[in-house]
Order: structure tokens, then C-alpha cells, then sequence
């Protein structure tokens, strides 16, 4: 099975804490799994059944890592990532919450895209090239104006003015946007406005309606 890696997040907590990492992949089914080794392979036991880990379970049983569900919870995360977690979405919310009610998009929605894309890591970056709590690229950045998207507050002001614009661009349709914000306006339209084809974005916007609903 192919795999894509998308983001290392190295979650930093506290100096007694040290920093444990978090890798974020898809495999090409569109299934996203998240594991601390950036090593990870998929292995099947003798039953047949898919596991990841660095080596085979016969080899080391504690280091294994089961593929997640499509939608990853707090119990896919070491607790030291569930700490960084909750403290950057509370450390962030208010800076969400203003910037969102001052371009009148709806917070949950983007503390769900901002969930689904960097779990609240201002400084993570794709290997695709994606940066921030909005994972903006380049491109996406400097359309809207964002010249540091390191920058917490700028990158969400660009991340949601992005969004504002997909929800105009798609007349408020939730699953064109989301997928747009994933895969690209231009693949949306491509695909006669509807969800494109791709795995990644399709398990992309049941993830984040799953979280906005929630």
C-alpha cells in the first residue's frame, strides 16, 4: 500500500515533557493514520489483518501502531499530544472565533478545518508545502494576503478569507467548499461541482463534517 506523508508535527509541551512527534500520513485510499515513527510501515498479522508499525509485531509487540478509523479521536494521540492539543485550541480560539465572526464564517467550521489540517500547530508544515493552522500554501497565501503564514494571525485571516471564498464560490454548499479547500477550487469545478474523485479529499470532507457536526 502506497503511503503519502503529509505532515511531522512535533508536539513540544513542557520541558519535563520533552517532544513527542506525531506523524501524520494517508495511505492511497485516502485513510488518514497518525503514528511517532517516521518509519512506519504496513505489515498483516496472521490473520490477514493490516497493522503499522516500524517492524514486524513478532519483533517488537510495543511498538505497533493499528490504522486509525477516517476520523481520528483524542485516543489516536499520545497524552502528551492530547495536552498540546487542548492547549493550542484554547490558546487560539479567541484569535479563531473574532476572525471568523468578522468575515461571518461560522467558528465551528473552521476550528474543523483547522482540527482536520494541522491539529492547532501554528508551525506545521506539509511536504507539500503547506504551512500553519490553516495549512495555506504558497500560492493560497499570497493571494490573500498573507505574508508570514507562520504567523498565527495571519494565517488565519488568510485560511478563512480563503474559505469565506470557497463558500461564495460554491453558493454555501459545506461539502464543495471543504473539498475545495482540500483539493482545489479549480478541481471542484473540473468535476461538475461536486466532490472530486480523490480519496484523500473525499475521507477529507466526511472528516471535517464529522468534526463541525459533532
Amino acid at each position: 500500500m502506497i503511503l503519502k506523508w503529509v505532515t511531522a508535527l512535533c508536539l513540544l509541551v513542557s520541558a519535563d515533557d520533552g517532544c513527542a512527534d506525531i506523524y501524520k500520513f494517508i495511505d492511497s485510499n485516502g485513510h488518514t493514520y497518525y503514528t511517532n515513527s517516521p518509519k512506519t510501515t504496513r505489515y498483516l498479522d496472521a490473520n490477514g489483518q493490516g497493522y503499522y508499525a516500524d517492524q514486524p509485531r513478532n519483533l517488537v509487540s510495543k511498538q505497533i501502531f493499528r490504522f486509525k478509523t477516517r476520523t481520528y479521536t483524542a485516543k489516536d494521540f499520545t497524552p502528551q499530544a492530547v495536552r498540546y492539543f487542548s492547549a493550542n485550541k484554547r490558546r487560539y480560539s479567541d484569535l479563531i472565533e473574532q476572525t471568523a465572526f468578522r468575515h461571518q464564517v461560522d467558528p465551528k467550521l473552521v476550528h474543523a478545518v483547522i482540527q482536520t489540517e494541522s491539529a492547532y500547530n501554528s508551525s506545521a508544515i506539509s511536504s507539500a508545502g503547506a504551512i500553519g493552522l490553516m495549512q495555506l500554501m504558497p500560492g493560497t497565501a499570497k493571494r490573500f494576503g498573507v505574508d508570514n503564514p507562520v504567523d498565527p494571525n495571519q494565517n488565519v485571516e488568510g485560511g478563512i478569507r480563503y474559505l469565506k471564498h470557497l463558500l461564495g464560490l460554491f453558493d454555501s454548499n459545506l461539502d464543495l467548499a471543504v473539498a475545495a479547500y482540500n483539493a482545489g477550487e479549480n478541481a471542484v469545478i473540473k468535476y461538475n461541482h461536486s466532490i472530486p474523485p480523490y480519496p484523500e479529499t473525499q475521507n477529507y470532507v466526511k472528516q471535517v463534517l464529522a468534526l463541525y457536526k459533532h
